[in-house]
Formats: C-alpha cells, structure tokens, sequence
C-alpha cells in the first residue's frame, strides 16, 4: 500500500471516542434539564446549575482525597480547555456539516462551528425544514438561544426568506415555550433585535427572493410578500415580540 492509503487508527480511534463523549454529554444534559424541570426550580440561574453540574457524582465512603492540590468541583463552569477538552479534541478540515440526529448538530456546532458566520452559514445551509426535524422532539440546552444569536448577528436582506422559514420551523420544535423562557437576557435582546431587522427590511423583491430560495434550495417557504409578512406577524407572537 502507498502512505497515503494506510489507514490512522489512532486518529480514527479518538475521533470515535469524542463522538461517544459529545453523545453522553448531550443525553446526560437533557435528562438534567427534565429533572430540573419536573423540581418546578424557580430561577434560570438554578436551572443552568443544574443541568452543568449533571456531570457529577457522588461520593461514595471508600473516596479518600488524596494531596492537598485544589481542584475546581465543576469543572465545565471553568474558562479554558479541561483535560477532556483536551483528549477529545481533533483536529479536522472543516467540511458542511449534514448532521441526521440533534445529538450530531449539536456536536458539530460545539466542535468544529467556532465562529459566527460559520454557524449562520450552517443554517441556511440546512434550512429550516431540516432543523425542524432534526428537533423536533426538543431542542437541546442552551442551543436555542445560540441559534437565534447566529441568526440576528449575520442576516442579510437577500435571506430574508430563508430566516422566517428556520424560525417558524423551530416554534415548532418540542418544547419550545420552555426554551424560550430559558433564554437569557442577552438572548432575548438579540432575538427582539433579529425580529426588529426582519421587520425593517420588509418583503424583498420578487427577483431577490426568488434567488435566495434557488441558492438555499429551501422547501416550504411562504409564497409572497403577503405570506411573508402574515407569517412574521404569526412569529411575533410564537417568540413573544408581540
């Protein structure tokens, strides 16, 4: 075999144990969010503490500590990369990313999508029939808020179209009134600055909404100006702008 035929099983190995990690990290999550849930807590703060802290466990009598070196209790919570970071971390080309389950978009858009123009480039990509069903049982903790940031930092007039489409897909996601009760301030303000941009532009032209649905190749998006703006108004109230 030539070099560049042989096959890295240590690369392929490690790649195959941060899919794993990301899978449990997300399962474990959303078992936590539902807990904190079913605990009816009062406060976002207590929420988001709980669902980081469901990594932990407790200690059992035989646990012993051992030195005098201190160490962070959760160590999600802390700035920088942990030593998990670290063992699953891979260096890879970034490729678009065609995720088929919410626990693979939302590993990919922990690993390889860093920067804002990427993750907004990744929905329109998908559109927002795709990210429907790639949510539609519930949208994972935190990640909505994530979303509607992308999408108010980096829309553009000519996706107009493309945007009401993802938005009214994800109020139709599991639930999404939790979720949006669960966005933080700076991700409400973002959200109401995303609706305040879509209904500054106004419908775009029928030649500029025509190309953007040929260059995002979305399916069921409104058919006018005057869907569009009804859909709007429909998506202020789902999202509370009203």
């Amino acid at each position: 075999m030539e070099r560049n035929d042989v096959i890295n099983f240590k690369a392929l190995e490690k790649e195959l144990q941060a899919a794993l990690a990301a899978d449990e990290k997300y399962k474990r999550e959303n078992a936590a969010k539902l807990r904190a849930v079913e605990q009816r807590v009062t406060t976002y703060e207590e929420f988001r503490g709980i669902v980081l802290a469901s990594h932990l466990k407790p200690l059992e009598r035989k646990d012993k500590m051992r030195g005098k070196a201190i160490v962070s209790w959760n160590c999600h919570t802390t700035p920088g990369h942990t030593s998990q970071d670290e063992a699953t971390e891979i260096s890879q080309e970034k490729t678009l990313l065609q995720p088929e389950t919410s626990a693979e978009f939302y590993r990919n858009w922990r690993r390889y999508l860093q920067s804002g123009p990427e993750r907004y480039q990744v929905l329109l990509q998908l559109g927002g029939p795709k990210l429907g069903h790639l949510f539609q049982t519930d949208v994972g903790f935190g990640l909505l808020g994530e979303l509607l940031v992308a999408l108010a930092d980096h829309m553009r007039p000519i996706d107009r179209v493309a945007v009401l489409g993802i938005l009214r897909s994800l109020a139709s996601t599991g639930r999404f009134t939790l979720n949006l009760s669960l966005l933080s301030h700076a991700e409400k303000e973002s959200c109401r600055s995303l609706f305040q941009k879509l209904q500054a532009m106004g419908a775009p032209s029928p030649m500029k909404e025509r190309l953007s649905q040929e260059k995002q190749g979305l399916e069921e998006q409104p058919e006018g100006p005057q869907d569009e703006e009804r859909l709007l108004q429909e998506l202020l109230g789902l999202y509370q702008m009203d």
